[in-house]
């Protein structure tokens, strides 16, 4: 019996009386089909890009602007799983199963899988099977955050949703200088270091280089489909020093100076309308002559920062620019550019600096530790001491988040930000390129779109008809409105009929040129929302509230959401108080776990599945064998400099290295012997009456030294390592990776939940 149910030939006894039958060969495309090269940038806002009326140096992404169409009404959702989602699938987020962020995990309603329905094909899907080659690379979220290590399942990876390569990060953010990646489908770590000049986004440019020069050197002639999703603008804000000393006093003038100069260069531009109004600072924005010196210095060093890093992904943009016109592919490569939703709130009015120190001096007698604390959490506290260490922000050593008002500076000229159904959470730049199919060169489109519209565009310039099964699964009907219409004409009306938004209980809805929208409090009733009304064809910056004055339209729109809502599947509504601290209701999730066992070898643990030792006391014990005197090295490491801990051997000595928000405690001890097999560790007992407690090292069961904590986390940025410290290296009393030259059997992590 022949297993092929297509085959159209004639099988005879022997070869010569047999007739051969081939299936077709794949569609090579004979180099005529354009590339497909997706950017997008994550957290920023309307009013970022030079060519959106910024200060801060784009000239790669201004020159696609100027050689192709900017849009000024383009939408998106207010977070960055549900954008993505959206994007790749052309549905609405909800629909697909991404009603909020990937790393909120399965909430038990279809809406809220934190992960994409099979039955939403992707980009990808879609393109691998009209002869596309296809890469992902950069920050995928896109997968519940249990689903993140080795062990999977990897359903919702990359790879197995239609992209042939993949490199870059699973979670919603990584450090920039150790970030935690995955190739393909298997976790590895950065190739050089920071101070062998490593840089993320460098690191995944010469990998989209390196697909496509494999790509290109055996089938020249076929396109490819590029998803490049650099960690940019998200928290930390790193970047290389000399970017960041770039912009050293260009900010000096405080907020409310620059929020205006933006709003004037857009105006001058054309990128907004001359009659739009500056919407006022919003709640909580201090005016900038309200702040003292030390506090307006400490804000700038933030915002420079975060204008370095734009400016050096825009430089790295650049450099895959020239490489497609090196190849003589930039003018058939349909280029897309933009962000996943508006400027991040989450610098809080003040923003954030955690700096790690890796410090301290461990050396002790018998029994008795010495410690030293170095660093601290640099917020509003102490503005005086940040001047000390201001170099540092943007560092390897660094986390860093701006503060509202420099949010709302990227948001020009809008309202609120990330997470907000208002302008600042949904509008965006976008910019589309295309010298082989689009003429008009640096104009602007005015249409209203959304993220959903996307993928129905480029399979309308692609002149691809989506199947109704991919991977065996039916398929939903494509929602989103394909905007190819308005790349003749900014006449021409919008043909997007309307678009609802909603996240974590904040909603809104565009019809006709009207906007609905409103901000949900959590742990309130959704009945006591008040709504707000919008003629957004007169008042671009939702300035002008007119639900008193025109309460019938209101209620038209209101009703239209509901409708909406029904038919996209965004009930039950739900606010951000359902996963506070990140938990997740569904059995056997992650969170539930109080007992941890590794053995080694094994991969990288990502920082989403690290043990969560915040939770109450908890115990390490290491089953290992010292094979000498001179045995030494990590035995386990998590975290990183700003939090996290390492238990390792030092000149016969059994260390402890501990940081919270950059706070080092160091502990050590001498051990009772120096070979053999062991079982080593620390444990860890609260404080019931603070935040810290007593970390005590063990030897075989006996406690052989101890030291206090003064603050204890869950430090599970950058996972775990067994055998070594990789990704931040926790302290600097050792050269990481400072890999351990014994044996490790095993080690046990378990945590005594607090009531």
């Amino acid at each position: 019996m022949v297993n092929d149910d297509n085959f159209r030939g004639k099988i005879g006894r022997t070869f010569s009386e047999s007739i051969p039958d081939w299936p077709d060969p794949p569609n090579t495309h004979d180099g005529a089909s354009p590339n497909v090269l997706v950017i997008l940038l994550d957290d920023t806002g309307f009013g970022n890009f030079g060519c959106y009326g910024s200060t801060i140096d784009t000239p790669n992404i201004d020159l696609l602007a100027s050689g192709g169409l900017r849009y000024n009404n383009f939408h998106v959702t207010p977070l960055c799983s549900p954008t993505r989602a959206s994007l790749l699938t052309g549905r609405n987020h909800h629909a697909v199963g991404m009603g909020a962020l990937a790393n909120a995990h399965n909430m038990g309603f279809p809406s809220r899988r934190a992960l994409v329905s099979r039955h939403a094909g992707t980009l990808a899907e879609i393109l691998r099977e009209e002869g596309y080659s296809t890469y992902a690379l950069g920050k995928w979220h896109l997968n519940p955050a249990e689903e993140n290590s080795a062990a999977g399942p990897r359903h919702g990876w990359p790879l197995q949703r239609g992209f042939d390569r993949f490199y870059g990060f699973l979670p919603g953010a990584t450090d920039q200088f150790y970030p935690e990646l995955t190739y393909d489908n298997h976790s590895v770590y950065p190739p050089k270091t920071p101070e062998e000049g490593y840089h993320v986004t460098e690191d995944m440019v010469d990998h989209a280089i390196e697909f496509v020069n494999d790509q290109k050197s055996i089938h020249p002639n076929s396109p490819f489909f590029m998803y490049f999703a650099p960690g940019a603008m998200h928290e930390p804000h790193q970047a290389p020093k000399s970017y960041i000393e770039k912009y050293k006093g260009k900010f000096d003038e405080g907020w409310d100076v620059i929020r205006e100069r933006y709003f004037n260069n857009q105006i001058e531009l054309g990128i907004i309308p001359p009659n739009t109004s500056l919407a006022p600072r919003n709640p909580g924005v201090k005016a900038w002559s309200e702040l003292s010196n030390d506090e307006r210095t400490f804000m700038c060093r933030l915002q420079e920062t975060w204008a370095g890093f734009l400016d050096h992904t825009d430089a790295e943009i650049g450099r895959l620019m020239t490489y497609l016109k090196s190849i003589d592919e930039f003018d058939n490569t349909i280029i897309l550019l933009t962000a996943d939703n508006g400027t991040s709130q989450g610098g809080g009015p003040t923003g954030v600096m955690y700096l790690g120190s890796g410090g301290g001096l461990g050396a002790s007698n018998d029994g008795k530790t010495a410690v030293e604390s170095r660093g601290r959490r640099l917020i509003q506290e102490d503005m005086t001491e940040m001047q000390n260490v201001l170099d540092d922000v943007g560092g390897p050593r660094s986390f860093t988040d701006i503060p509202w008002g420099w949010a709302q500076v990227g948001n020009t000229p809008l309202r609120w930000y990330k997470h907000d159904t208002h302008g600042g959470g949904i509008r965006v730049p976008l910019i589309i390129h295309h010298p082989d199919g689009i003429q008009p060169d640096g104009e602007i489109r005015e249409q209203f779109h959304h993220v959903s519209d996307i993928a129905p565009t480029i399979l309308e310039m692609l002149n691809v008809q989506p199947k109704a099964r991919y991977e065996g699964y039916d398929q939903l009907p494509i929602s989103g409105t394909s905007f190819a219409y308005s790349f003749d004409s900014n006449e021409i009306i919008s043909r997007k009929p309307v678009q609802y938004f909603e996240m974590n209980g904040h909603r809104g809805l565009w019809h006709d040129g009207w906007k609905a929208v409103t901000r949900h409090q959590p742990n309130t009733s959704y009945d006591d929302d008040e709504w707000e009304l919008y003629n957004l064809s007169e008042d671009f910056s939702e300035t002008n509230n007119l639900a008193l004055d025109e309460p019938e339209k209101l209620r038209e729109l209101i009703e239209m959401w509901w409708v909406e809502a029904g038919r996209y599947g965004v009930l039950p509504l739900a606010d951000a108080s359902i996963n506070a601290g990140g938990v997740s209701g569904h059995p056997g999730a992650f969170h539930e776990n109080l007992h941890y066992r590794f053995a080694n070898p094994m991969s990288h643990i990502p920082s989403s599945l690290a043990p969560q030792v915040g939770k109450g006391d908890w115990s390490l014990l290491a089953d290992i064998q010292l094979i000498d005197r001179q045995t030494e090295g990590v035995v386990y490491s998590q975290g990183n400099v700003i939090d996290g801990f390492s238990l390792y051997v030092q000149d016969e000595r059994l260390c402890f290295a501990h940081n919270a928000v950059g706070k080092s405690t160091i502990g050590s001890a001498s051990l009772p012997q120096t070979e053999g097999r062991m079982t080593i560790g620390v444990t860890f007992a609260y404080n019931p009456t603070g935040r810290g407690g007593i970390a005590t090292l063990v030897c075989d069961g006996d406690s052989i030294g101890a030291v206090t904590v003064p603050m204890n986390r869950n430090a599970q940025k950058n996972g775990v390592d067994i055998g070594k410290d990789v990704l931040s290296p926790i302290t600097n009393l050792y050269q990481a990776p400072f890999a351990f030259t014994g044996l490790i059997y095993s080690v046990e992590v378990d945590i005594t939940q607090r009531k």
